[in-house]
């Protein structure tokens, strides 16, 4: 009997999408594009961004609302280079702190100020409205557990070997 392990590793049969697969794909983009377009503008009126608010999102759940750089680059799955840049504008608007690093001199220690905190208090709850309104409301709770499902599926098929599971974490 082959386990779970076994079939995971045989190699899949190459075949050619169906029009319909790459129609449901296009379909995902467009619609997650639209999403992601719909929600920024909402995050827009309360003075951040998308990148922002995923900075910020990240510095609150930290403990001690502080993270090292090279951890936050990795929780938000951005280059290092690309969160300096932007750490460094949100540092020009008050938002965050850029410090040394207390146990080592070679990393910098980022920090949520008070004006960071509570611009991003401000903007949860009309962003969580948005959230409900423009993703949630157009699901019913079979549709969600199904796409939970799916969900899975493509992070056990993206990262095999990763015990991690992202569906569910609250996260947005």
């Amino acid at each position: 009997m082959m386990s779970h392990r076994d079939v995971a590793t045989e190699p899949v049969a190459r075949r050619r999408l169906s029009a319909g697969e790459l129609a449901i794909w296009r379909s995902l983009i467009d619609t997650t594009d639209e999403l992601r377009r719909i929600l920024g503008a909402q995050l827009q009126e309360s003075n951040l961004s998308p990148a922002d608010y995923q900075v910020l999102l990240a510095l609150t759940e930290a403990r001690g609302r502080r993270m090292r750089s090279s951890e936050l680059a990795a929780s938000i799955d951005w280059e290092r280079s690309r969160l300096s840049h932007h750490l460094g504008r949100m540092e020009t608007r008050g938002l965050v702190c850029r410090d040394a690093c207390s146990t080592d001199n070679r990393g910098a220690e980022i920090s949520l100020t008070e004006d960071g905190a509570r611009v991003f208090r401000r903007a949860t709850a009309p962003h969580m409205r948005a959230i409900k309104k423009h993703f949630a409301d157009a699901l019913t709770p079979e549709q969600f557990e199904a796409l939970a499902d799916i969900l899975k599926s493509l992070q056990h098929h993206l990262h095999p070997d990763s015990r991690v599971d992202r569906v569910g974490d609250g996260r947005s």
